[in-house]
């Protein structure tokens, strides 16, 4: 398919407006993640159910046009997640009304982390071409193969969604489907909660309160002067030595070179803004400083988080699912360290959304409240498989 290449203001608007006039609209982009505080775009690849285009990034000085039309259209796109955070960082919006063609493969069987070039030959029977994964995508002109490349990554999303969503209708998933895609249409899925930032930091789990409290400030302070430099957070502040300076508690400058991984220069740049998050953090009341976060389960709880996970496993097999599409084990280590006793409770605990609930909330308190089992059959065929037994077991 002949795709033109986008490069000048006046072809750039016909083009948005084309896409804030057109039922759907695939896309794809190819960027640069090393030097910058987001992903910098290179190329974005849209596809119309009649026809394609590439837009040089590089040579257009605002994109946020396409961003706004965009918002106009239903978006679809293969693990779009990582493409739509650009927007999301770069522009403040993401698309309303999204289809993940990954996600949806997950509901059919395919698992979670299916390829584009996989699925499109599992579904449509077309073998793409992924000899330019490793492109310098700055470099100019494009090569022919390189444009082939761009738009075989487009061109197969409209015909592979409209193959896959009648499979979902059929098995009545869609709307499971449609449930998990709505939430990468929220721009909130997208924003750093600056609440529990500093939980990323390795040896926070360690941390007092107060200490955490520095943490977060100082955590919020790099996340600041990264974005408005456009840096990499590590480059502003790498993970130890911010968390080294929630450990000593700087007061002076002086106090700074107890880090021999804070340098010179560093310490000129940016020595008042991490002294002023330390003080801020340091008038902060008992009662506004960060709770810790939950620890793993206590030894005694591990076999009851890997006796669920098994039960999940179960589940998701005989429904063709990933297990990790399920329950994220962080909900099944929630469940061993609160117990809760009413059904209800039990939900709320495992905080999953309705399509999963339905399909594990009433196996899983079956299992807790002793009232089911698992077990394993099929062994002596050689075809051994752990099944949920509904029947009741003795007490």
């Amino acid at each position: 398919m002949n795709a033109p290449i986008v490069s000048e203001p006046r072809s750039f608007q016909q083009l948005c407006a084309r896409v804030r006039d057109a039922a759907r609209v695939a896309i794809d982009t190819e960027f640069h993640a090393e030097r910058t505080y987001a992903p910098r775009l290179m190329v974005v690849q849209l596809a119309f159910d009649d026809g394609a285009a590439i837009v040089d990034a590089l040579a257009l000085s605002d994109l946020h046009p396409l961003a706004a039309a965009l918002t106009h259209t239903t978006v679809i796109g293969h693990a779009l997640s990582a493409d739509l955070k650009i927007f999301a960082d770069r522009f403040g919006i993401v698309p309303a009304r999204v289809f993940d063609t990954q996600i949806l493969a997950a509901f059919l069987g395919y698992g979670m982390q299916v390829s584009l070039a996989d699925l499109v030959r599992s579904v449509c029977g077309v073998r793409l071409a992924k000899s330019q994964t490793v492109s310098d995508w700055s470099a100019r002109p494009f090569s022919a193969r390189q444009v082939e490349y761009l738009v075989d990554d487009v061109v197969h999303l409209l015909p592979l969604y409209d193959a896959l969503q009648p499979r979902l209708v059929e098995k009545g998933r869609y709307e499971w489907a449609y449930e998990e895609c709505e939430e990468l249409g929220d721009i909130e899925h997208y924003r750093l909660d600056e609440r529990r930032a500093y939980l990323r930091i390795p040896g926070a789990t360690r941390m007092n309160r107060r200490e955490l409290g520095i943490l977060s400030e100082l955590v919020r302070m790099r996340d600041r002067i990264a974005r408005e430099r456009d840096l990499p957070v590590r480059y502003v502040l790498p993970d130890d030595v911010v968390g080294g300076l929630a450990v000593i508690k700087p007061t002076r400058l002086e106090d700074l070179s107890q880090l021999r991984r804070l340098d010179g220069n560093t310490k000129r740049q940016l020595g008042q803004a991490i002294l002023g998050a330390v003080a801020r953090a340091q008038a902060l009341a008992e009662d506004e400083l960060p709770l810790r976060p939950a620890r793993p389960p206590a030894p005694a709880r591990e076999p009851l988080v890997n006796f669920l996970n098994a039960a999940i496993a179960e589940i998701a097999r005989e429904a063709e699912l990933p297990p990790s599409l399920l329950v994220p084990r962080a909900a099944l280590e929630r469940l061993s360290r609160e117990i809760p006793v009413e059904r209800a409770e039990f939900e709320r605990v495992l905080a999953l959304q309705p399509w999963r609930l339905g399909l594990v909330a009433q196996p899983l308190w079956s299992l807790c409240r002793g009232e089911a089992s698992l077990r394993i059959e099929g062994y002596s065929d050689g075809d051994p498989k752990v099944r949920v037994a509904h029947d009741p077991v003795a007490q």
